[in-house]
């Protein structure tokens, strides 16, 4: 009998290492699991289902068992091949299929993979995580109470979809003349080389590639752009060829992290921040929405144009469900998460990027020169302390709380505290006794001295900091 480790069951995917955790025998038992929730959720056997997958080594023969476990419970299958996860979601909305599934492990290294699961819901996309199923699925999979085998469902192959979807997006983001431009793109071997690939040939722009062959083993470096240590190839590559823009994408392309031509990190709350103005050129009195650790670039931007700002929690299940049931147009994460309410409450990688360009078309200035005028204010970057055993994240919490009781509390996702100069946010880590920091200010020098004293707080208790 397959026992499952139910710990691959996460917040909001399915994760774990090959074959350890995840392999081809347990993989027939978490596709029937999904299809006898998702089943019940759409109230129909025959739905109808996209399903794709990413470049691990491990993902054709994860995806053949999918396909062919679908299909024998009874569901319609839309299989779109190697593709990124966006595209999985674009598909999903156009085409009015009932779900979506995406075999990827996104960022994780090379011997972890995964399945995002999502369901249609009208115009909007549902993520399936903790607060939409994931736990019913958990059950469904370790008890082994799925539906019966039918034989009877089907497989329909698609390879159009990312050509709709690019149509769609240069359709919505007329991007001007960009023959001038010099872009550099590292997708770090993963599933943003095929939108990337197929979205510059269709743009008049010299295009420099690298690390843009499809290898699962990550040969040059992990595809996670959050370790910053992942950009320094695509950012010395700026810099060596006096590009005007770098992007890096990460192991699934829902996330996109941007180099400017000086060859420095872009903050992604600065692209939220682009972004918004742009929609709210177009579309004045549109609801923006912003994750709670950075706010206030974004709220500067959306009051000038006349626009509504709201605030979320971390996690792009929640985001894009906050998206839906707030109907904002657009949601920036600080992670790389860019979230449109054209694609369901989803990421859409290539409108970013598409974004992007057109305003460097348009102003014929360097990126950086752009978003200096359009910042306000200076963030810490993110810190993350380990908690000593015994010291729980809410005690760190409450301990601040009383310390800076003056200033205004926001408890949406762990606290966040505002004064007139300067605000900071404490979350825990969903997973590990961990918490995470983070500051913005008005200069340099607040933020500097604010992240010494909240430091010292929460070292004071025992907490170490993690590099």
């Amino acid at each position: 009998m397959n026992t499952i480790d139910t710990k691959i069951f996460k917040a909001y995917d399915i994760r774990g290492i090959y074959p350890a955790q995840i392999n081809e025998q347990v993989m027939e038992d978490i596709m029937r699991a999904i299809y006898t929730f998702l089943a019940d959720e759409i109230g129909k056997k025959d739905f109808t289902i996209v399903l794709g997958r990413d470049m691990r080594l491990s993902s054709p023969a994860l995806h053949e068992i999918a396909r062919e476990t679908l299909k024998k419970s009874g569901a319609k299958v839309i299989d779109i091949g190697l593709a990124a996860t966006p595209t999985v979601y674009f598909a999903v909305k156009q085409y009015d299929y009932d779900a979506g599934i995406q075999i990827s492990a996104s960022h994780n290294p090379k011997d972890y993979n995964g399945i995002k699961i999502v369901r249609r819901d009208g115009d909007s996309i549902v993520k399936i995580g903790k607060e939409t199923g994931m736990p019913k699925i958990t059950e469904l999979a370790v008890n082994k109470t799925f539906s019966e085998y039918t034989y009877d469902g089907t497989i329909m192959e698609k390879d159009d979809v990312l050509r709709e979807e690019i149509n769609k997006a240069m359709d919505a983001i007329n991007v001007e003349d960009i023959s001038e431009l010099k872009i550099v793109a590292d997708p770090a071997n993963s599933m943003g080389i095929i939108p990337l690939q197929e979205l510059f040939d269709r743009i008049n722009t010299e295009f420099i590639t690298i690390n843009f062959e499809l290898d699962g083993t990550f040969p040059a470096h992990q595809a996670d752009p959050l370790q910053h240590k992942t950009l320094r190839q695509l950012q010395d590559k700026v810099q060596e060829t006096g590009a005007d823009l770098g992007i890096c994408t990460d192991g699934d392309a829902d996330r996109a992290m941007f180099i400017n031509e000086k060859g420095e990190i872009i903050p992604a709350t600065l692209i939220t921040t682009l972004i918004a103005g742009e929609i709210l050129r177009d579309n004045p009195g549109e609801r923006i929405l912003v994750d709670i650790r950075y706010i206030r670039n974004v709220e500067d931007i959306v009051r000038q144009m006349g626009g509504e700002v709201g605030y979320t929690p971390v996690g792009h299940a929640l985001i894009t469900k906050q998206v839906n049931q707030e109907d904002a147009v657009f949601a920036g994460e600080s992670s790389g998460h860019y979230y449109f309410r054209s694609m369901g409450g989803c990421e859409s990688t290539i409108r970013v990027i598409l974004y992007v360009l057109r305003v460097l078309a348009r102003e014929q200035k360097p990126i950086s020169e752009i978003l200096s005028d359009l910042q306000t204010s200076v963030e810490s970057g993110e810190t993350n302390f380990e908690l000593t055993e015994g010291t729980k994240p809410q005690d760190v919490m409450e301990n601040i709380k009383k310390q800076y009781s003056d200033g205004e509390l926001n408890t949406l996702d762990g606290i966040a505290i505002t004064y007139p100069d300067w605000r900071f946010s404490v979350r825990s880590s969903n997973t590990e006794p961990v918490v995470r920091l983070n500051i913005e200010g008005k200069s340099p020098d607040i933020v500097k001295q604010k992240e010494m004293e909240l430091k010292k707080i929460i070292l004071d208790m025992g907490a170490s900091v993690v590099e």
